[in-house]
């Protein structure tokens, strides 16, 4: 087993606080699913986990170092994610003054590629990966098989709860697509990508 279980649990666990706490990659989920649906969501979700596993293996390989060591390089990939987030705020704001913002407005392909474009042009994740995941590697050990393990795990970790999530957002559908709530949630989801995408852009390492 390429983890000793000692340090599985615990990264398992961090794992799991750090994946539900609220950010991007949920609002993104949340506009989904009222835009388009579940399936749409689910799209997107694959999106993200994608990207999760780009950051996993860059780390493996030591690019998720060069990122974070070089400021030019950092600060590029930032203000990109920042950009990208704000974007999507302002589409989703746009889309709830129209009557009919289904499915059409965000093709599934263009669904994973939000997904994975906003997690990609995220440098959080590399920096979580570069800064927590070291820590339970066992340097004695294939460190390259131990990175992609953790990363894996994080991947799943994040697969279970998004897809719950999605799930609990669709549940409440009925209630959320009524007009004016819908409005009023897709104002402010648009809006909370809006403010997370100035966080990104302002926030320093």
């Amino acid at each position: 087993m390429p983890i000793q279980p000692e340090l599985l649990l615990p990264f398992l666990l961090a794992s799991m606080l750090v994946t539900v706490v609220p950010g991007a990659d949920m609002a993104l989920v949340t506009r989904q699913v009222l835009v388009g649906g579940p399936r749409l969501a689910y799209r997107t979700i694959a999106g993200n986990l994608t990207g999760l596993l780009v950051h996993g293996f860059a780390l493996a390989v030591g690019l998720s170092a060069l990122i974070v060591a070089s400021a030019t390089a950092y600060t590029t990939v930032k203000l990109a994610g920042a950009a990208y987030l704000i974007w999507l705020g302002v589409q989703t704001i746009r889309t709830s003054k129209q009557v009919q913002p289904a499915a059409p407005i965000t093709a599934p392909r263009h669904a994973f590629l939000q997904g994975l474009l906003s997690t990609v042009l995220n440098p959080k994740p590399a920096l979580f990966f570069l800064t927590f995941l070291p820590q339970f590697v066992d340097p004695d050990r294939a460190v390259l098989a131990q990175t992609l393990t953790l990363a894996a795990v994080h991947v799943v970790v994040g697969l279970i709860w998004l897809t719950t999530y999605a799930h609990l957002v669709d549940r409440a559908r009925a209630v959320l697509t009524a007009p004016n709530v819908k409005a009023w949630l897709e104002r402010t989801t648009g809006a909370v990508l809006i403010a997370l995408g100035i966080r990104v852009a302002v926030e320093r390492r």
